[in-house]
């Protein structure tokens, strides 16, 4: 590099001194030619005096060799653009060397002094000796300046990295503010599809003060003891018991599939766990409580065109968080049930929907997202009560909502912005969400109890009801959720209200009721078998009645209605509560260090609850041989956590949980005994404690 400097630095100062140097031999030439062709030269002044001073433009020899060096050289220390070069070759030769010295006076590599010095063949010897080393000194150092710049421009050193933050607490998001793009998912390449694994192993020890019906997760307070009791007890104590469980295991897979257009983002996710029922095979039977099997949790896959930069539309089929319910829950430890009917309500189920994500800034990260779908038509089963159990499940779980012959219509709208505008903060979110859907049971016409009403009533007449009937309730919640992150805390909420919201885990159990209301007392039939599995409890529940005055009784336990009867209307028990979580990152208050073991203390209090309408579970109408055990008697479930968790490191994590989950029945009635004491609240004080690795 040295000697290339020296060399161009020679080669430089060689064409500038030459330029006098040539410039005078050619002015000699001409006197003496002037000389040799006029007979008396010293007769003619203008002859015998020297040539005229070329003006203070520089002069170069045609296709001087040196400049034509020159120019190559400047142009591969990238002194000189392309460009340029060709403009400077393609001047008259006598110009070439004065547009070069040009270009770099403009570039600050010469001086005016410099070209105003070398411009003077008049000048005294010293100035004229003095000129080349003015201009080799402002050239060499120019040149040792743009060596460095190149160098620098050529391997720029990366920015300093800005000080390294510990994020503030993120919320749990399963709707994401912006859309995926292409290529944004790394992982493993098998063929044209990126795969990316993940998921977790999580085991804890739990210990409850009271657990009488033996989960290892909070189960709500109704099904304390034996369900076929006139009354639920806990025996001599309050049953306190200790669980260690690995089941919450999780696993996962994120995939990207190319598209030949750009705009076009394909991906998807498949997700399940190990909360499956246990084995029932003689070589697990013995065992079987440690061998539960795995369970489908997700299975979806997103398309998203990118209309614009900022604008992004994409539809989502397969099984997925629904819209209502799952947009905003709480961060704590125990995830099995993770507060059913305590007050976090939420639910996966297959679906089909479209949306949208718009961009209105990109400074503060407004996004407004509007979601709409068609979801599974799903009616909870009841848990376990009597017999309903895998019968409720086929029935009131598989039958109802689909025998309504309609999907689920679910919708959402969500407003994304950045709150706090310190790194590591996420954007803070506000949403509403809704659902609407129906349930409906069949009776049919070949039952023994169909046909005792017919031969003791007239219901069964022509033109009423000789081939059946069916009876169906409404499903239907609004809810209102927010994310709130800052630096210093983040606050997670959600409020709801419905009817029959057993499967998103609230209204606590309750679904419907048959209203007898407007009915004559003796004109109401049986309770008929239905399609769906009834007589169950609770389940199908669908009974004939007569509109008061309008029945007169007969001598057989039956009667004859003087109008048409009618099929007893079935209403949703409504329901109201909500969730409210507040998350403090606490190593980022003490400004740990973000890479050491410190970086991952966050603590968390989450309270909640899940409440029936108390004029629906008094209501005399929801009452009688039309309803058995709907509504069921139970008010109000609430639960008070406090979770902290130690992120040891980037995949490992312990969580510390200290929790309270209690359930009270409506007054009047003291359903339980705990510990022999009559009662109608039941508390479980919670304790559960484990490490989770992340993968």
């Amino acid at each position: 590099m040295l000697k290339l400097k020296s060399w161009l630095l020679s080669l430089l100062v060689l064409a500038i001194t030459a330029v006098p140097v040539m410039a005078g031999s050619n002015d000699a030439k001409t006197g003496n030619g002037n000389a040799a062709n006029t007979t008396n030269a010293e007769a003619s002044p203008a002859a015998a005096s020297p040539s005229p001073s070329p003006s203070p433009s520089l002069v170069s020899t045609a296709g001087d060799s040196n400049v034509t060096a020159l120019i190559g050289v400047l142009v591969t220390k990238g002194v000189l653009a392309p460009t340029e070069a060709n403009a400077i070759r393609n001047a008259a030769p006598a110009a070439q060397f004065q547009a070069l010295v040009e270009a770099l006076s403009r570039k600050g590599l010469v001086s005016a002094a410099d070209l105003s010095a070398a411009a003077n063949p008049a000048a005294q010897p010293s100035t004229l000796a003095a000129a080349p080393v003015a201009v080799t000194e402002a050239v060499s150092t120019s040149l040792a300046t743009m060596e460095t710049q190149s160098s620098t421009q050529a391997a720029p050193p990366p920015p300093p990295a800005p000080p390294a933050v510990i994020p503030a607490v993120v919320p749990i998001r399963f709707f994401p503010v912006d859309p995926p793009k292409t290529g944004g998912l790394s992982g493993i390449k098998v063929g044209p599809l990126t795969l990316a694994p993940y998921g977790f192993i999580k085991a804890t020890v739990v210990h409850d003060s009271s657990n009488p019906n033996g989960d290892d997760f909070p189960f709500p307070d109704i099904f304390l003891g034996n369900p076929s009791a006139a009354y639920f007890s806990t025996g001599p104590t309050k049953d306190p018991e200790v669980h260690v469980k690995a089941r919450s295991t999780r696993f996962g897979l994120n995939l990207e599939w190319p598209d030949i257009s750009k705009n076009l983002t394909l991906t998807g996710k498949i997700e399940g766990d190990f909360e499956g029922n246990f084995t029932e095979v003689d070589n697990r039977d013995i065992s079987s409580l440690r061998s539960s099997q795995p369970t489908i949790r997700l299975a979806y896959v997103r398309m998203d065109y990118h209309a614009s930069e900022n604008t992004d539309i994409f539809f989502v089929g397969g099984q997925d968080w629904t819209l209502f319910g799952s947009g905003a829950l709480p961060n704590i430890l125990e995830t099995t049930g993770l507060g059913f009917f305590y007050g976090d309500v939420y639910t996966r189920s297959p679906q089909l929907r479209v949306g949208f994500i718009q961009n209105f800034s990109k400074e503060h990260k407004v996004n407004l997202e509007g979601q709409f779908g068609i979801m599974m038509p799903s009616s909870g089963q009841i848990l376990k009560l009597g017999t309903a159990g895998l019968a409720g499940q086929l029935a009131e779980g598989e039958r109802e909502g689909a025998d309504s012959d309609r999907p689920e219509w679910e919708g959402r709208v969500a407003l994304s912005f950045q709150l706090d505008p310190a790194r590591g903060v996420a954007p803070a979110q506000i949403a509403l969400a809704g659902f609407r859907g129906s349930r409906t049971s069949i009776a049919f016409n070949s039952s023994a109890e169909y046909t005792a009403m017919c031969e003791t009533t007239n219901y069964c007449a022509a033109g009423n009801f000789p081939n059946g009937f069916q009876a169906s309730s409404k499903m239907y919640g609004g809810q209102i959720t927010l994310q709130l992150p800052t630096r210093w805390f983040t606050l997670v909420g959600s409020a709801f209200r419905g009817g029959d919201l057993r499967f998103y885990f609230a209204g606590q159990i309750n679904s419907f009721a048959t209203d007898t209301g407007g009915l004559d007392p003796a004109s109401i039939s049986a309770m008929m078998p239905t399609l769906d599995g009834g007589p169950l409890v609770a389940a199908g529940a669908a009974v004939l009645g007569c509109p008061t005055g309008d029945f007169t009784p007969g001598s057989e336990d039956g009667g004859t209605c003087s109008v048409k009867p009618v099929v007893a209307p079935q209403r949703p028990i409504r329901a109201f509560g909500g969730m409210m979580s507040i998350g403090f990152p606490l190593s980022r208050w003490f400004n740990a260090d973000p890479k050491g073991h410190n970086a991952g203390w966050q603590l968390y209090f989450t309270i909640a609850k899940d409440q029936a309408v108390h004029r629906d579970l008094l209501n005399p109408n929801f009452t009688g041989n039309a309803n058995i055990a709907a509504p069921l008697p139970m008010i109000m479930g609430k639960m008070a956590l406090a979770t902290l968790y130690y992120k040891f490191n980037n995949w490992c994590q312990f969580g510390f949980e200290q929790s309270i989950f209690a359930g009270r029945i409506r007054d009047g009635i003291d359903l339980y005994t705990i510990a022999g004491v009559p009662s109608n609240e039941w508390q479980d004080h919670r304790t559960e404690f484990g490490p989770i690795f992340t993968f």
